[in-house]
């Protein structure tokens, strides 16, 4: 590794002026075509039962929805409800806070349910920041047209009108409640490049932009006083007589108990699929990424949209072994970090998009074997930060990305002066429950805010276009939510049907796997381990 450091520091001068033009579409579509994982054909496979049966989803989401349930119908009482509440949200990330906010702003009661901690979610570990066009060169149209081509055009248009012409207000609405935003000497704000964007219009706070957006979100949330269970999963929905949502069964994870809540509506907020780890790729994602939204709304019948596209962040740790698939942000290329192979060698223009510049990394590795290997047999290509300070000036790397420069020098990486190894890494879920532009789903009642939502981006998300979605759909789904509650009635009666309907065509269809969904947390157990304990309990 320390030659290939060598042969890095040698070209830096000629990388320093060297210019890589954009690929043409063709370009793009060759190289994602051949290297991107989701055009591996093991990857996907057909659904067999459901809203969208015969489509192709990814392989470990399909077996979740192809599942047995957590529950048996038949052995509920639903007369028993524990809580009684105008919206129900279920997720305690940056989408699910927002919502909870903008429901009780608009006069609902609300409890907000969720599986590990309030703020346990990507949302908190979301570096790079927030994309908006606020700058005097930049446009609503222009970054509606860079978030349409970056999801290769498949977007749907009125949410991604929706996200662009609300996301200058959302900036200020961070402000309004105490975001420290990076700000030049003179009070404006600071904008970056990321992958995909013609203008600078990323917004952040250093390095740990969803931290310091928590941060404000959960001292609010708590001002508020509203409700709140922690460990508390949704393990299924409910629908009334009339096919509408009327609440969730939630598991307290301490206690193993059913609590049942009765609901005017309900919003799902839980986030995305990373820990199901597709095409077996490390992930940026928290622990409680497991798709728990996606089975449940797809078990009640809403269609979901763009599960075969999955999203591979260019720039994952590779090296240091304990870092292993953790997100490097895409604002160090934005920067002007450079990608560089073993032989010190840029390959692609850094601010590509997302699929693009994975694909790039991904051929550089495995086709033209320029990848660097690391002791124990990972492979990567070089991110040569050091750079930052050399064109921005000594001490931008600290002040802007003291998460980064801090992460690696607890393991002896100065990053002052080494390159960063990277490889793609698991990041994203493009698609997710199909929405309009209130987060509404083809199911009365029932909402859906964030990364478990889908059609905003497309096939492929825009860097700096994800928390700005969380908060304006979060915004939108609360509001609507509150709105449908205030001309609802509590329902009368709860049923699960919907599930012993669903029980009866996995039967039907001769689905038998073994698996319960939703997961709720990752199993990491060692297959070793595993056979060893069939073994022992044979």
């Amino acid at each position: 590794m320390r030659e290939t450091i060598k042969r890095l520091e040698a070209t830096r001068a000629f990388r320093l002026k060297q210019e890589i033009p954009r690929l043409t579409m063709a370009e793009r579509t060759n190289l994602l075509e051949g290297y991107h994982p989701d055009f591996r054909t093991e990857g996907v496979c057909q659904v067999r039962i459901g809203p969208n049966k015969g489509e192709r989803m990814q392989k470990e989401l399909t077996d979740l929805l192809e599942a047995s349930g957590r529950l048996d119908p038949g052995r509920v009482d639903l007369t028993r409800v524990d809580f009684d509440v105008d919206v129900l949200v279920i997720g305690g990330g940056g989408a699910g806070v927002t919502t909870a906010l903008l429901a009780h702003e608009n006069g609902s009661r609300v409890l907000l349910a969720t599986k590990l901690r309030l703020g346990d979610s990507n949302t908190i570990m979301a570096e790079g920041g927030i994309a908006a066009a606020t700058q005097a060169n930049d446009s609503l149209n222009l970054h509606f047209l860079d978030t349409m081509g970056g999801g290769l055009f498949q977007n749907k248009r009125d949410l991604v009108r929706a996200l662009i012409e609300d996301a200058p207000l959302i900036v200020e609405w961070l402000k309004d409640l105490g975001a420290m935003f990076d700000t030049h000497p003179n009070g404006d704000l600071v904008v970056s490049f990321a992958g995909g964007h013609c203008r600078r219009r990323v917004h952040s706070c250093k390095d740990l932009s969803g931290l310091e957006f928590m941060r404000v979100l959960r001292d609010e949330f708590y001002n508020k006083g509203i409700e709140v269970l922690e460990f508390s999963p949704a393990i299924e929905l409910m629908l009334d007589e009339n096919g509408r949502c009327a609440g969730a069964v939630l598991l307290n994870l301490e206690t193993n108990e059913l609590l049942l809540v009765r609901a005017k509506a309900v919003v799902l907020a839980t986030g995305g699929i990373g820990r199901l780890h597709p095409n077996k790729y490390p992930t940026t994602n928290h622990y409680g990424a497991t798709a728990d939204g996606l089975v449940l709304a797809y078990r009640a019948g809403a269609p979901l949209l763009h599960m075969d596209a999955i999203q591979y962040h260019p720039t994952g740790a590779a090296w240091p072994e304990q870092m292993l698939g953790q997100l490097i942000t895409e604002a160090l290329r934005g920067n002007g970090a450079q990608l560089v192979n073993k032989d010190g060698e840029r390959f692609i223009n850094e601010l590509e998009t997302r699929d693009v510049t994975s694909s790039a990394v991904i051929r550089e590795v495995r086709e033209r074997k320029k990848g660097i290997k690391t002791p124990t047999g990972m492979e990567g290509v070089w991110l040569d930060v050091a750079l930052i300070d050399i064109r921005g000036g000594a001490g931008k790397l600290d002040r802007m990305f003291a998460g980064i420069v801090h992460r690696f020098k607890e393991y002896g990486i100065d990053v002052h002066k080494e390159p960063l190894l990277v490889f793609p890494t698991q990041h994203y879920q493009n698609g997710g429950v199909e929405i309009g532009p209130d987060g509404q789903t083809s199911i009365p009642g029932l909402y859906a805010a964030g990364e478990v939502a889908g059609g905003v981006q497309g096939r492929n998300r825009l860097g700096g276009n994800s928390l700005v979605d969380i908060f304006v759909f979060g915004r939108r789904a609360g509001k609507a939510a509150a709105e449908y509650a205030k001309r609802t009635e509590l329902p009368t009666s709860l049923n699960l049907e919907h599930v012993r309907k669903y029980q009866q065509e996995l039967a039907e269809a001769g689905i038998r796997q073994g698996l319960r969904s939703p997961l709720l947390l990752p199993d990491y157990t060692r297959p070793e381990i595993k056979k060893h304990t069939a073994a022992c309990g044979a």
